[in-house]
């Protein structure tokens, strides 16, 4: 088949600058082949090669005595005692879920479970977090409904658990929704495998399902913004199968044991292109690939499309070669291709044969470590103008506008299409705060959250990323886990717009004070830019993926409160409305500064949480919504009414950050409250649980109306 020829319109449709192609030009003395230019497009567009996140993200904390592996991998690596570790990364598909919902959100999900096993790791937890446009928007239900569909699908087929997540919806959403994916697993800590390549001579091996023409130029597609030009993008969606990639899961590991593989790298962005660079460049060895040689299920592909395709459930390994025979009988007993397709070389190249002819002849490291790296221009987000008078609304009314909004909203008609059970070890399954679970085998459990106001983050990305770090944190102290490390999937829209970098470099500031100060390094994560559409972006979502761990189930806080408790807020309660979740969903306000977050008293106030852990029933933290929602939700999760003596907005709907709602037996409130006088920690009685209404200050509604708009809001909002 003739190669199409190099125009200036080609190069653009590459996403390659006109400056990048004289870098090109530089690199190669020459113009390249069809097949050069999509391996270059690839490997330089945002998504593979984060030119311009880069010189950013290398300031981000990311080691500490817990880090066996940080950024770099396919996946972070945490010590979690005992000779074992956790593995886990979060990364984003928005652009293919929002053209192709189902497959688009399936595919995520089955290549996060890929970068976790690929290290070794047999998964044992899954997340996600989403965000959708107004339920109001024509396209919303349809995606809603198809991302869910395609997370569970794939999920549950696999045989992971999926234990937690957020689901919101704004307005900037409406034409780029976000899925963000997240996956955990266990490894011995002796027993990670990575993807640097080494030793000349050995053979590149090709593992899995058949490549085929779906996701040719995924990569490529998801480094640009969203036009009227999306429906022909469906092409570049991948299609998932998550049985063979169960089947690749339990091949791999048994391959892994084996001793066979020298390095190994799933087939994710950009497939055999970016897996094979990847693995040379950092062992700084060349690759030579024989593309007849590669599995295919579709006849006549050429070069381009065997190289860009992201046909689904596939890796790459470099293999000791004495144990080819061994290796092969495990993948034939899987019923999985296992195929040599090349073999690693000296020389710095990266040389792409099909039949006799040569279709690519590239310096290797020029399309890995020497990819392009921009410092882009950049403006701070001005400061947030002081928030005016608050409209006047009854506390109850108030609570009704948050529990009848889907963002606020009871999301089970979400988790129920997740199974959460799966391996059994599920301690804590979605609903309320972080998902746990148990460390089979052992008395130890893992704790897994997902966090971010992009309200705040919009308004001062410095706090914005602070709180977002700061409210995974919470989550994690309150079901009892002591934090351990971070992921990070860093949503942003255009970064050649100065005020769009702006948010992204506060964000990264504010990210990195928190991890530092919180003790829980970034050892993982994504950045997905171009999140706009016909020019108008996303509110900036840095969403927190955070671990933690429990070294016994002894320290696990999961119960609810009983009648007759007392409800207590440990810190300290000023009443900050600003960018608040009452005025954005009963007002339609979103003004005023972001809450400050206060690093020090997070820590002292977490602490406090875990050293007195036995005092209370049941332990929240306090975020959007303020103490009204918290109190609320924690009592009808019991089925039980709640007195807030508050009758004050500020109070019961302020979002001031370092704070935590804890039930507590009345015999047990006098000597908590005195534990906190002595840590310096505040500790108020703030009102009671049991009966059947809700009653803030003088406003009462009886529980079970607020319980029924609760439980029927999600589904009635977005027409499932």
């Amino acid at each position: 088949m003739t190669e199409p020829m190099i125009t200036p319109d080609l190069i653009a449709a590459h996403g390659i600058k006109p400056d990048e192609w004289e870098r090109l030009l530089g690199i190669m003395g020459r113009e390249p082949s069809f097949t050069e230019l999509g391996i270059f497009s690839a490997m330089w567009n945002e998504h593979c090669s984060y030119k311009s996140s880069k010189i950013h993200l290398k300031k981000l904390p990311t080691t500490g005595p817990q880090v066996i592996c940080g950024p770099g991998e396919n996946a972070g690596v945490v010590d979690i005692g005992d000779g074992q570790a956790v593995v886990f990364k979060m990364e984003s598909h928005n652009h293919p879920s929002y053209i192709e919902p189902h497959q688009g959100a399936a595919t995520g999900v089955g290549g996060i479970l890929r970068d976790v096993f690929t290290m070794g790791a047999r998964p044992i937890a899954a997340m996600n977090a989403l965000s959708f446009g107004l339920p109001s928007h024509p396209k919303t239900a349809h995606l809603v409904k198809g991302v869910v569909e395609g997370v569970g699908s794939y999920g549950n087929a696999f045989g992971v658990p999926t234990v937690g997540g957020e689901v919101r919806f704004h307005a900037s959403y409406n034409g780029n929704c976000l899925v963000n994916a997240f996956a955990a697993g266990l490894a011995d800590a002796d027993k990670i495998f990575y993807s640097v390549a080494s030793g000349v001579g050995m053979p590149v091996v090709y593992l899995g399902a058949k490549t085929g023409r779906d996701g040719v130029g995924g990569a490529t597609m998801a480094s640009a913004e969203f036009d009227d030009t999306i429906e022909e993008k469906r092409p570049t969606v991948q299609v998932g199968d998550p049985f063979t990639e169960k089947r690749l899961l339990e091949a791999c590991l048994e391959l892994m044991a084996s001793g066979a593989v020298i390095s190994i790298q799933d087939m994710g962005a950009a497939g055999l292109t970016c897996s094979a660079v990847e693995m040379g460049d950092k062992g700084g060895l060349g690759i030579k690939l024989q593309l007849d040689d590669v599995p295919q299920r579709e006849t006549n592909m050429t070069a381009y499309e065997m190289m860009l395709s992201e046909s689904q459930e596939r890796m790459l390994m470099v293999l000791k070669p004495e144990m080819e025979a061994e290796a092969r009988a495990i993948f034939v007993k899987w019923d999985l291709d296992f195929a040599i397709v090349g073999e690693t070389i000296p020389e710095d190249r990266f040389l792409i044969l099909q039949g006799n002819e040569v279709k690519a002849d590239l310096p290797l490291s020029k399309l890995a470590s020497s990819a392009p790296e921009y410092d882009r221009p950049w403006i701070e987000t001005p400061a947030a103008a002081a928030l005016g008078a608050v409209p006047e609304i009854g506390a109850i009314d108030a609570l009704k506008a948050l529990i009848g909004s889907p963002s606020y909203a009871h999301k089970a008609w979400v988790w129920e299409q997740y199974d959460s059970q799966v391996g059994a070890d599920t301690i804590v399954a979605p609903g309320l705060g972080a998902g746990v679970v148990r460390v089979h085998g052992t008395g130890k459990a893992l704790a897994f959250t997902s966090d971010v106001t992009p309200r705040y983050v919009k308004a001062n990305p410095f706090e914005g990323g602070k709180q977002a770090v700061a409210e995974a944190y919470r989550n994690l102290v309150a079901v009892g886990a002591r934090p351990l490390a971070t992921t990070d999937n860093l949503n942003f829209g255009n970064p050649e717009k100065p005020e769009i970098m702006g948010q992204f470099v506060g964000a990264i500031r504010g990210i990195g004070a928190a991890v530092a100060a919180l003790d829980m390094p970034i050892v993982s994560g994504n950045v997905s830019l171009y999140n706009e559409t016909d020019g108008k972006g996303i509110l900036p979502t840095p969403t927190i993926g955070a671990v933690g761990i429990l070294s016994s189930l002894d320290e696990l806080i999961s119960g609810q409160p009983v009648a007759g408790d007392l409800a207590v807020v440990i810190g300290e309660t000023r009443g900050h409305l600003g960018q608040s979740a009452l005025l954005a969903e009963a007002f339609g306000i979103e003004a005023g500064d972001a809450p400050s977050v206060d690093l020090a008293a997070e820590k002292r106030c977490g602490d406090f949480i875990g050293a007195n852990r036995k005092a209370f029933h049941a332990c929240t933290d306090l975020s959007d919504g303020g103490l009204a929602l918290a109190g609320f939700e924690m009592a009808e999760a019991a089925g039980l009414g709640v007195t807030l003596e508050a009758g004050d907005i500020p109070t019961l709907f302020g979002e001031d950050q370092a704070r935590y709602l804890v039930a507590v037996a009345a015999t047990e409130a006098a000597a908590l409250i005195a534990a906190g006088k002595a840590a310096g920690v505040p500790v108020a009685t703030v009102g009671r649980f049991g009966g059947d209404n809700v009653a803030l200050g003088a406003d009462v509604a009886a529980l079970a109306d607020l319980s029924r708009l609760y439980r029927s809001a999600f589904a009635a909002a977005v027409g499932v």
